[in-house]
């Protein structure tokens, strides 16, 4: 049985119903009764009658005509492919990563793989008298950097070991600095967490945490940079962590992760 959605005060019945039947559906890998659907989602048949024969109409949904099953249509998969999710991404952050350097007193930047490296996707300028501007599509490396870190730890296996073949950092370790720089990720991964370096400035650090889940489909890495000068005050390191998470976590949330 499917769970229960979450209460809702503003909730709609109907629309709750369409969207567990096209979840449902979604799943399974051949088409499911009345019935089938019915019982997976703790309903009765005539519950949902009325929200089947709409999403049919609606085209979402295709029956058989001989068996009365029903099954996903290309629909969804069509509205899919009209979302750039680099667009998506950009246009969810900007104003969380905007109000983090506000907050911080420190640029931050998004970051997302792109062809093996990593690559800038948008920048968010403090607004402190001295701060570091990233222009938007500049490569950085992957293996020696905080946001490539991030990435790296949280890619699935095949992916992992393929940027690692490209990265020409990683292939000139030694075999201790490679073994040494794996662990590292596995400790990333659970901290959520990087602080490494800046590879643009020297004396400028810069933190970094996911945005996504862990091996999910689309994930980023937010970062801050640090610049310590006698005109900028840097918060704790406790703070800018927490508040580095909370910002990643806001723009998760807001892309439905």
């Amino acid at each position: 049985m499917a769970d229960k959605p979450t209460t809702n005060k503003y909730a709609v019945p109907a629309l709750d119903k369409g969207l567990d039947i096209l979840e449902f559906l979604a799943s399974q890998e051949t088409p499911c009764s009345q019935a089938d659907i019915a019982v997976a989602l703790g309903r009765s048949p005539n519950e949902i009658y009325r929200v089947l024969v709409g999403l049919e109409a609606r085209g979402y949904l295709h029956r058989d005509d001989i068996s009365g099953k029903y099954r996903v249509s290309l629909k969804l998969y069509n509205l899919s492919r009209r979302i750039n999710p680099v667009d998506k991404v950009r246009q969810c952050a900007l104003p969380h990563m905007e109000d983090l350097a506000f907050t911080t007193g420190c640029s931050s930047y998004l970051t997302m793989l792109y062809q093996s490296q990593t690559m800038v996707i948008v920048h968010a300028s403090s607004h402190a008298p001295v701060s570091l501007s990233i222009a938007e599509g500049t490569l950085i490396p992957t293996s020696t950097t905080s946001p490539g870190n991030i990435l790296l730890a949280n890619s699935n296996d095949e992916v992992r070991g393929m940027i690692l073949e490209r990265d020409d950092a990683f292939q000139g370790m030694t075999k201790g600095d490679k073994a040494t720089l794996l662990a590292r990720l596995d400790q990333i991964r659970d901290e959520q967490y990087h602080i490494a370096d800046s590879p643009f400035v020297a004396g400028v650090t810069d933190y970094s945490t996911l945005i996504g889940e862990h091996e999910g489909s689309v994930i980023a890495a937010l970062s801050l940079s640090t610049m310590p000068t006698p005109l900028n005050h840097v918060m704790s390191q406790h703070e800018l962590i927490t508040k580095l998470q909370q910002a990643a976590l806001n723009i998760t949330e807001q892309l439905g992760g």
